[in-house]
């Protein structure tokens, strides 16, 4: 016979139960496509490990409940977008919030701190089990992402001023921009092959595409303003490059687990001072080269 709680722990402990639940299914979704029997095993040890305390949890409730299937959803499609690491990292993140409930509820129902400490305990040593390739390549892309931030940032800054035409400056950025790509991706290769990796063309692959995709992005604004809009497009742009440092940077301090808020910061003052500086020789280039574009 369970003991007597008051309405409100009850109502905590049903949320916990549904989560549990949902989550089980997640994991266990989530485990059909993920590469790897490794990878596959840890995620189904996790889906039993959440089932089983659906299962506790129903002892006070006495109520048998579903998954909630928008949610399984949401993560099964994050898991096939952006990796089933960061999905589930992602989704064991959003846990953190549940401390205040246990403590809640640990007066009335004292199960409730031990559960919590092993499923903690258990979670993060299972979820550091896990093995995706694409994490492996993360030094890569970050390495291709701020080097055509910085370099592309500050370029098409001083192209801005320099050449005040949207399309000149698109047409410089482009052809930069995709020179780059090559050399950078092909010195990655290079640097790979003298550590003796095997894994070098992938290596070069992640960086070349990482850097493409800013290329791609930055000098968007530029073909979608007119011509005579250049300083529109540069804003548009820094607007653009803030964004696509809060988006990666967001992703690595899931999936690794680091700090968002000094990466972010780092990454952003680095990429904007490098534009108006930029900016400013582009300006002083002008005046004293005396071209007129």
């Amino acid at each position: 016979m369970t003991p007597k709680i008051s309405d409100k722990a009850l109502s905590i402990i049903k949320k916990m139960q549904q989560n549990e639940l949902t989550e089980s299914v997640i994991y266990k979704e989530i485990a059909r496509f993920a590469k790897g029997e490794e990878n596959k095993a840890t995620l189904l040890r996790l889906s039993a490990e959440e089932h089983a305390h659906y299962e506790i949890w129903k002892k006070y409730t006495d109520t048998e409940m579903k998954p909630e299937r928008l949610k399984v959803f949401k993560y099964k499609l994050i898991a096939r977008i952006l990796g089933f690491t960061f999905a589930v990292k992602l989704m064991e993140n959003g846990e953190e919030a549940a401390q205040k409930e246990y403590d809640i509820i640990a007066g009335e129902i004292e199960e409730s701190i031990l559960i919590r400490e092993q499923e903690k305990e258990h979670e993060e040593a299972l979820l550091s089990m896990l093995d995706e390739e694409s994490l492996h390549y993360v030094g890569s892309m970050v390495l291709g992402m701020n080097d055509a931030l910085v370099e592309l940032t500050g370029s098409l800054a001083g192209f801005t001023f320099a050449m005040q035409n949207t399309r000149l400056i698109a047409l410089s950025g482009l052809i930069m921009g995709i020179s780059a790509t090559f050399s950078m991706a092909s010195s990655e290769f290079l640097a790979a092959k003298s550590e003796g990796r095997s894994d070098a063309f992938k290596s070069c692959c992640y960086t070349g595409i990482a850097y493409l995709i800013t290329v791609a992005v930055l000098i968007t604004p530029y073909l979608l303003m007119d011509n005579s809009r250049y300083l529109t497009a540069l804003f548009m742009m820094i607007a653009a490059v803030i964004l696509i440092i809060a988006g990666f940077t967001y992703y690595i301090s899931v999936a690794q687990g680091e700090k968002f808020r000094p990466r972010f910061l780092e990454m952003s003052f680095i990429s904007i001072s490098v534009a108006v500086i930029s900016f400013v020789v582009g300006i002083l280039a002008k005046q004293f080269l005396g071209v007129d574009l």
